[in-house]
């Protein structure tokens, strides 16, 4: 697990070691525990290390091939490196070193850019090849890896983080307006752009799943190497035997991510999706010294469901306590780390939960993250299924599946299932392009008459009339979910947040091999009457506890933001609205927004997560000047030592 840079120089410019040293120290948190760097005339890379496999110095990095015309820079984990390593070697290449980054190197010089259908793992990468004077790059299947890159006209660049390419001083640009409009206007930040455009006007991202090829002379071509696109869907016999299947590819999973030289532990909530991930990895007797991590808020008690997860493996849970009095500073030290907005106040506890697991002296976390998305966990899914149900004809099934689900869950039946036909009918006028012309045009035209911002903001927010039609099905809403939102956002969050405290966080339900036999079973496989996530609660059949396998409320990551603003933060974000900064913007009616937090405070409404949009954006431009004027904020030694 690394950290890495590269930069290549165009129209006769050579790469500087000073520059990628800067770079490469500005994400020293990714990876505190070595560093290098290589330089050959126009060519650059540098990476930082967290030791995870092979801790000896066979490990470092840049890395590079027995005969020298070939260079890694390397971030992630190959789990199926052990396999890889064997078939390598029965191909005739021998191995200095036991872990995975040299077994990549090989892979490449066996099977070229074909080597990524090989791969198990998360991982972003660059490949120098002298021999094809050609950089070769790639990003995982779902990208829990991050890669950036900036292009200026001498020069490009790359980082794992946003910060690493501001440190090479070459970014000159401005804040990207059209993101910020659509983060302040409600549009939320959830929305992968399949361009990679980021709050940094010029700065993009490699998209998951995505390869390139950049030459000496400058000349890019990427592609995509896998996409969701590709799997089939409902086909009925494809698996025989789906809880059989599920259930052993989750088990081997969860046992490659085991591997590893330093110790391992567990985010857990009361959910089904991080206990069964506890359970399984208790069960392993090569796993040692398990440890697991836990945020419980007052508003939602898990802590009958946390016994009786302790009951079956005796790992002890370890509590993550998030001090009112630190939030606005542990606000500003995430916003630092994760470069970009969040979605919420639930950004700053799951960076506090990697840092109780860093003071516990625990290297590498196991996360339930992914299985929401792909085998239906939210709530919402319910009325994609009937959709998908009413769509082709089957009214009666979708009507039983409606009837069983409200009478364990509540609700109406009838209404209920009038609410779902109406939502199908209304999906469907959005197949008509001229429908979606008029629905944007609305849109502008609300957010124009915004009451808490000015014309010149809805101004900047770009038009997206034109973006690809979905019928409302299970499947498009599963596979939007893993592609566009809101799994890159999550999985961004969840990467900034580990590393800030060095800290490997992996994720078993993002085996590849699980999404994609997921995504070849019928939708009753997902969803049935009350249940969701049906497969996987049939196959921790007798292997959780039954209170967390047959709960059926979702409280996903609760936080009190709405107390929050009502108290411990209120001073504070009544100093950031009275600020010099604040009034100068120019995109405020702040009038507005003082009587509306006044009835926040008296508790008469809630605008907890409009209020925090505001908040974080201005503490993000803040923390975006400094960072382009070469300044790095000074987080307060409390923080900062636990990282």
């Amino acid at each position: 697990m690394c950290g890495i840079v590269g930069m290549i120089g165009l129209n006769g410019r050579h790469a500087n070691r000073g520059i990628l040293e800067a770079m490469s120290a500005a994400i020293r948190h990714r990876g505190p525990d070595d560093s290098g760097s290589y330089v050959d005339g126009s060519v650059g890379l540098a990476s930082r290390r967290l030791s995870i496999l092979d801790l000896s110095s066979t490990g470092h990095q840049p890395m590079l091939s027995p005969d020298g015309q070939t260079v890694l820079a390397f971030n992630g984990e190959i789990y199926n490196y052990i396999e890889l390593r064997d078939e390598l070697q029965a191909s005739g290449h021998n191995f200095r070193s036991t872990g995975d980054s040299e077994v990549l190197l090989h892979a490449y010089l066996e099977w070229g850019r074909e080597c990524l259908d090989k791969l198990n793992g998360m991982w972003a990468f660059l490949i120098y090849d002298a021999r094809q004077r050609k950089l070769f790059g790639s990003r995982d299947r779902f990208g829990k890896k991050p890669l950036y890159y900036y292009r200026s006209r001498d020069e490009v660049f790359f980082g794992s983080e946003i910060k690493a390419l501001l440190a090479s001083g070459a970014h000159q640009g401005q804040p990207n307006w059209d993101k910020i409009a659509c983060l302040l206007l409600g549009e939320g930040l959830d929305q992968q752009d399949e361009d990679g455009l980021t709050f940094y006007a010029g700065i993009q991202q490699l998209p998951a799943g995505h390869a390139f090829e950049l030459s000496l002379d400058g000349s890019f071509k990427q592609w995509r190497f896998w996409s969701l696109q590709h799997e089939v869907t409902d086909c009925e016999g494809s698996a025989p035997d789906p809880v059989r299947q599920f259930s052993e590819l989750f088990e081997n999973a969860c046992s490659i991510r085991t591997r590893s030289d330093v110790p391992i532990g567990v985010l857990l909530s009361g959910g089904i999706d991080s206990t069964s991930i506890l359970c399984s990895l208790a069960n392993k007797p090569g796993v040692k010294s398990l440890s697991a991590f836990s945020y419980q808020a007052p508003e939602r008690d898990e802590s009958g469901y946390l016994r009786d997860v302790f009951n079956q493996t005796g790992v002890r849970v370890i509590p993550c306590k998030v001090d009112p009095s630190r939030l606005w500073d542990s606000l500003q030290e995430t916003l630092w780390y994760q470069d970009e907005p969040v979605h919420s106040m639930a950004a700053v506890v799951h960076h506090e939960l990697y840092r109780t697991a860093s003071l516990h002296g625990v290297k590498v976390v196991l996360n339930g993250g992914g299985a929401d998305e792909y085998l239906a966990g939210y709530p919402s899914y319910f009325r994609d299924y009937w959709c998908t149900l009413l769509k082709a004809g089957h009214v009666s099934e979708a009507w039983k599946e409606i009837a069983d689900h409200c009478a364990l869950r509540g609700g109406s039946s009838w209404v209920v299932f009038r609410n779902s036909l109406g939502h199908l009918l209304r999906s469907e006028l959005r197949r008509v392009r001229a429908y979606r012309k008029l629905a944007a045009r609305r849109q502008r035209s609300e957010f124009g008459d915004n009451p808490w911002f000015t014309r010149e903001l809805a101004d900047c927010w770009k038009n997206n009339s034109g973006r690809e039609y979905l019928a409302p099905s299970l499947d498009n809403a599963l596979k939007r979910s893993v592609a566009v939102a809101p799994l890159p956002l999550y999985l961004r969050i969840d990467d900034r947040a580990s590393m800030a405290h060095s800290v490997e966080a992996r994720v078993p339900f993002l085996d590849y091999r699980l999404v994609s036999l997921a995504f070849q079973l019928p939708d009753r496989w997902k969803m049935r009457g009350p249940w969701n996530k049906f497969v996987l609660r049939e196959a921790m059949r007798g292997r959780i506890p039954e209170s967390v396998r047959s709960r059926v409320e979702k409280w996903g990551f609760p936080v009190p933001g709405k107390d929050w603003f009502a108290s411990c933060l209120s001073q504070q974000v009544e100093d950031l609205l009275e600020s010099q900064q604040v009034r100068e913007r120019g995109i405020y009616k702040l009038d507005q927004i003082r009587k509306d937090y006044d009835l926040h405070k008296k508790g008469l409404s809630d605008i907890s997560g409009r209020l925090f949009d505001i908040v974080q954006f201005e503490l993000w431009s803040r923390l975006e000047n400094a960072q382009r004027t070469a300044t790095q904020p000074k987080l307060s030694l409390r923080h900062a030592s636990g990282a």
